[in-house]
């Protein structure tokens, strides 16, 4: 997006004046516009009705007596080109292409879709193959059919590769806030990225969720999400086509790239995007960014009337990472002396029938919890049906918690609450036992009202997770992402042999074996040091240990010579020709064995993966991936995500591995991919042998493939 692009996607969101281009069918979406309270000039474009939506009609564009803002073009794939055409040419700020039949299909599609580019400009163009914009702070809806939704002061900003997707969001009972709803269909000429940036410089979005198929623009998306980040704009974000399938349709639907999920993962963490597992974890997650800032940290207090609502509770704040500290000396006596003795004092705290119905007991025992410095204090509570029979015992759990918020300042346990208590928030366990009235009450006493156990236990995690990372990216100095200047075609490249490949890492600082390079015949030097390993050198052999080209343990020079010769047989016999072999000490008695890799995709560039290394690198699903170029500190976070790191911390009396030389050798491979990353095409090093604290690291194996 340029500059001036940038400018007029800025007049289409919030336009002065807005023209519809189109049929009949416009009358939907002129009359919402109406109805939603939109303060602006309405104009309509058709030759062949006086009016449509009770908006009287003009003929051409010309007619207008003033250069709209922003358009909703809803004609045919091929009269949208002319219109669009038309319209970048007399100025207009944006339109809305609602028409389908473009790139998404492929074929002439693709073509038609070149042109409405080219046709546009330097206008901003949403779509085409979409439903459009809805602005629920300014009352502008450029969409051409129903949807739900309300005016709000502020609120979550939602961008969706799916239009019924966005359309579902405007249609939810859940009390969230939407300022702004995006449908971005092909993104012909604008991009997710644009849209962000755009978004986090209105003051009334509080956070921003993302429905993504695809990023086609990875760089621009990097840019405007550390933007977000920087602002403190939380991403929460959804990416599908992680199945195979649901990658096939993602390519079909909007015609994006699916992309490497792992690859995904990798961008969010870097920059501080929150990646949901559904899409009513995702809404409950905007909401209680719209309702409170971030937790500042991960510590948690739950309150309950029931046992098993306590018991779930803990197992999920256990699962998500969140921590439920033990109630201070203070509260427990406090507690203790305030409720009946069966009742067990705790975090979770299980206050039973002792205090139900009575809101002044159940306000003073909020605010004894809550004066503690947890993060959250959290009441899980499902409310009736209006009507119920002795509603007004739920109701009193409500009210005293809205107590607790609107007395919680500038006291403590004696006869109150510390200035540093954190958010309150209400979780129901079932989505439907949080009815609309009770939630507005909660909203408007800055309680954040959460529906579903796991969805609102997950977006407290979420929060604490989102404002750590902030705090970490704002320490460091960010890189972004290393795309090559150009992609290879699609070819095998050239693979280098082991011993090639070791001496260029070594000459970045990764330790590696002190090996001899043998030819056939000849026999190890007398200053070897045994046992050795024995291993076929050649860059036609990627697997060796499969071909039979690896031999461990030899104790003599008479056995390497034997081996060697034994080893040229077997690999004839298999139509490989070698006679070139390495020789190497063994490494032995390591803390762990990693396996640390680069793999070059073309919209991320460079990865770095580390993993369980050596024989488990197959068997169990333990690696974490990071984009290029990376920092110490991110390759550090990454190892703590391992699974093996606990072998690498003195696990069951063994002695701790060398972390910092692992750090080491990580940043030293990634050194090198950053400074080959026109060429390299991926790298491999298994295992790299973690030693005991002191003796370092050595990479056993290595392998490097490159453009040429």
């Amino acid at each position: 997006m340029n500059k001036q692009q940038r400018k007029n996607l800025q007049r289409m969101l919030l336009p002065r004046s807005v023209v519809f281009i189109g049929g009949r069918g416009l009358a939907t979406a002129i009359k919402t516009c109406e109805t939603i309270g939109y303060q602006g000039e309405l104009f309509v474009v058709n030759p062949f009705y006086e009016s449509i939506g009770g908006v009287s009609c003009y003929a051409t564009l010309d007619d207008l007596p003033q250069i709209p803002d922003a358009a909703l073009v809803a004609v045919n794939s091929n009269q949208t080109v002319a219109v669009v055409a038309e319209l970048a040419k007399k100025g207009v700020g944006g339109c809305v292409c609602y028409a389908a039949g473009f790139a998404e299909v492929g074929g002439a599609g693709s073509e038609l879709q070149r042109c409405l580019v080219e046709a546009a400009g330097d206008m901003a163009l949403v779509g085409p193959n979409c439903y459009g914009v809805l602005n629920f702070v300014d009352g502008v809806t450029l969409w051409p059919s129903a949807f739900g939704g309300e005016r709000v002061a502020h609120g979550a900003a939602v961008i969706s590769q799916s239009g019924n997707i966005a359309l579902n969001m405007t249609m939810l009972e859940r009390s969230l806030p939407l300022a702004h709803v995006i449908s971005v269909g092909n993104q012909a000429v604008l991009g997710i990225g644009d849209y962000i940036q755009a978004l986090v410089e209105d003051n009334r979005v509080d956070c921003i969720g993302l429905y993504i198929e695809g990023l086609d623009d990875v760089p621009a998306f990097s840019r405007a999400a550390q933007y977000a980040l920087e602002k403190g704009k939380p991403i929460i974000a959804i990416k599908v086509g992680v199945s195979e399938v649901a990658a096939k349709l993602t390519a079909s639907h909007t015609s994006s790239l699916a992309g490497s999920d792992t690859f995904y993962d990798a961008l969010f963490q870097r920059l501080g995007v929150i990646r949901v597992k559904s899409m009513t974890e995702m809404t409950e997650t905007l909401k209680l960014f719209c309702c409170a800032a971030p937790l500042n940290g991960n510590r948690i207090g739950i309150m309950t009337c029931a046992g098993g609502d306590a018991a779930l509770a803990a197992d999920l704040a256990n699962v998500c990472g969140l921590v439920l500290p033990d109630l201070s000396l203070t509260q427990t006596e406090t507690l203790q002396e305030q409720l009946d003795d069966f009742v067990t004092v705790a975090n979770p705290l299980d206050y039973n029938t002792a205090i139900w119905g009575n809101e002044a007991e159940l306000t003073r025992c909020f605010r004894v919890m809550q004066a503690d410095s947890f993060d959250a204090t959290v009441l899980i509570i499902d409310c009736p049906p209006i009507g119920t029979q002795d509603e007004e015992d739920w109701d009193a759990s409500i009210q005293a918690l809205i107590n607790t918020a609107t007395t919680a300042t500038n006291h403590s346990i004696n006869n109150s609450l510390s200035s540093e208590s954190g958010m309150l928030a209400v979780i129901s366990t079932f989505p439907e036992r949080l009815g609309s009235a009770v939630r507005q009450r909660l909203i408007s006493a800055g309680i954040a009202p959460l529906q579903g156990l796991e969805e609102g236990i997950r977006a407290l995690s979420y929060s604490a997770w989102y404002q750590q990372r902030r705090m970490d990216a704002m320490n460091q100095s960010f890189c972004h992402v290393a795309l090559p200047d150009v992609n290879p075609a699609a070819s095998n490249g050239r693979l280098m042999d082991e011993w090639q490949s070791k001496q260029q890492l070594s000459s970045y600082g990764l330790p590696v074996p002190q090996g001899q390079l043998l030819r056939s015949g000849d026999r190890p030097a007398i200053t070897t040091l045994y046992p050795v390993a024995l291993k076929a050198v050649s860059d036609q052999l990627v697997h060796k240990t499969e071909l039979g080209a690896v031999i461990l343990n030899l104790q003599a020079t008479e056995a390497v010579t034997e081996a060697m010769a034994m080893m040229e047989l077997t690999l004839t016999r298999q139509g490989k020709s070698c006679n070139c072999f390495l020789v190497e000490p063994m490494v032995t008695d390591p803390v762990a064995e990693l396996i640390v890799g680069v793999q070059r995709d073309p919209q991320f560039g460079l990865a770095l993966t580390l993993g369980s290394g050596g024989v488990l690198v197959n068997l169990i699903e333990d690696s974490v991936t990071l984009l290029l170029p990376t920092s110490r500190e991110s390759v550090a976070r990454a190892l703590d995500r391992l699974k093996c790191k606990a072998l690498m911390t003195g696990y069951r009396g063994k002695p701790p591995g060398d972390i910092e030389a692992l750090l080491d050798a990580v940043m030293a491979v990634a050194t090198y991919a950053i400074e080959h990353r026109q060429d390299l095409l991926e790298l491999d090093i298994n295992p790299l042998m973690v030693l005991p604290t002191g003796q370092g690291v050595i990479a056993v194996d290595a392998m490097i493939r490159t453009t040429q």
